[in-house]
């Protein structure tokens, strides 16, 4: 019986040996920079995106509404025909009162300037006043209750018999209707420190500067700076409104002066202009309370 033979280049039966398996590339992940840029857009259509949107509805709500009509409220087609110039050129002057709405806004925004700037610094004053004293507060607060109520409108008389200009009496108007909330908000402020706030001055012995700029504005800016911002508001309502009245260059006064020659549709761009200038003094006013805070909390 013979043996099966063997090669010598045979060896034992063996598995296939499987090949490497194909390593797949690592997705890469956005940079830094597009990742903010990116969170930045996202932040930016949130906030933009809605009042757009809201805005369109409501101008074709409105435009369907209106229609033809030829009385009424003009349709926002309508007031772009008609008023196109003052949209599109606002600084046009070709003398007198023949301005764009730019130029009426910069006449109101230095009457606002200047009225609500002594009011600021008087109501600020008069608030810690008020607010650190119960004597004054006693004594002041419920005039101040009174006087704040009455409409802007009723002191112009009275300042147009004292001051017998048109300029001076509206900056008196501006100013007497922004300080009443300046006052009471500040004082509010000053009557909330913290107790142990004002222990802290005691015992540091700190002047009354020391003590307003370390203890007192730290703590009341939030309430002063909220009366500032009401103030701003009411100042631009107070101008237009006097402006109506007193004539001259102003948005109030061509607000008027459009009613009398019946063009509405520029009376609407003016309203637009009156919002927007109204919302930037605001937003100016909530910055610069920022900003104070910051400073404030920092020392």
């Amino acid at each position: 019986m013979s043996l099966p033979a063997f090669s010598e280049d045979a060896g034992p039966a063996s598995a296939p040996v499987p090949k490497p398996a194909e390593v797949l590339p690592m997705p890469r992940r956005p940079g830094r920079f597009a990742t903010r840029s990116l969170a930045l857009l996202r932040g930016v259509a949130g906030q933009v995106l809605p009042p757009v949107v809201t805005l369109a509805v409501i101008l074709l709500l409105w435009q369907g509404l209106s229609g033809d009509a030829a009385g009424g409220l003009p349709a926002p087609a309508t007031i772009w025909l008609e008023s196109r110039e003052l949209i599109v050129d606002p600084f046009f002057d070709r003398g007198g009162v023949d301005k764009g709405l730019f130029w009426h806004a910069l006449t109101s925004l230095q009457r606002v300037a200047v009225g609500f700037s002594l009011s600021a610094i008087v109501g600020v004053a008069l608030g810690v006043l008020v607010g650190s004293s119960r004597l004054a507060h006693r004594s002041l607060d419920p005039i101040f209750q009174v006087l704040r109520t009455v409409p802007p409108l009723a002191w112009l008389p009275i300042s147009l018999a004292a001051l017998h200009e048109a300029n001076p009496s509206a900056l008196f108007v501006i100013f007497i209707t922004a300080i009443w909330p300046i006052v009471i908000n500040t004082a509010v402020g000053v009557r909330n420190i913290p107790q142990d706030y004002v222990n802290v001055g005691r015992v540091l012995r700190l002047s009354p500067p020391e003590y307003f700029l370390t203890i007192l504005l730290p703590a009341a800016t939030p309430y002063i700076f909220t009366g500032l911002r009401i103030g701003v508001g009411m100042s631009w309502l107070a101008i237009v409104a006097s402006e109506m009245l007193l004539g001259g260059v102003g948005v109030g006064f061509f607000i008027w002066d459009q009613y009398n020659a019946s063009r509405i549709s520029d009376i609407v761009v003016a309203l637009v202009w009156l919002g927007l200038v109204g919302f930037g003094l605001d937003r100016l006013v909530a910055l610069a309370g920022r900003i104070v805070s910051r400073g404030a909390s920092a020392s």
